[in-house]
This record gives structure tokens, C-alpha cells and sequence, in this order.
């Protein structure tokens, strides 16, 4: 599991739960918790691929972030 290893990549993950919690009309807590707690999409995708995702724009990324939570099975 790869953690958050300095603040850009802190500041993208805060930009992806935020982002997504804003185009799913939830709260930031509930979707860090489906990244976090109910799925490791966090640890094992956003940040393992920090480098090639903080290249794309929002609504990719955001796409992006719901194709992953839909296929772990944390997104109805």
C-alpha cells in the first residue's frame, strides 16, 4: 500500500475526494471512506498513479475515480 508521500500528492488526493464528492452530491467524508475504508482505491490507485493522473483534467480524473469505485463495488 502506497501512502501519501509529500503534500502535492496529499493535495491531489484531497482535489480527488472532493471533486468526486461534489459531481456525486455527497460529502467529502463519505467518499473518503469509500476510498479508504469500504474499498483501498485510494492507496492502491489515486496515489500509485499520482504522476500520470495530476496530468488530466477534472472531469477525467473525477470519470476516472467513479470507473474504479464502480468496479470495487462502491458506487451503486
Amino acid at each position: 500500500m502506497d501512502r501519501i508521500k509529500n503534500g502535492n500528492e496529499l493535495e491531489f488526493a484531497v482535489f480527488c475526494i472532493e471533486n468526486t464528492a461534489a459531481h456525486l452530491g455527497i460529502s467529502a467524508e463519505t467518499v473518503y471512506s469509500r476510498l479508504t475504508e469500504q474499498s483501498s482505491i485510494l492507496y492502491d490507485y489515486i496515489i500509485p498513479n499520482y504522476e500520470i493522473l495530476h496530468t488530466q483534467g477534472k472531469e477525467y480524473i473525477v470519470d476516472d475515480i467513479l470507473d474504479v469505485m464502480r468496479e470495487k463495488g462502491v458506487l451503486e
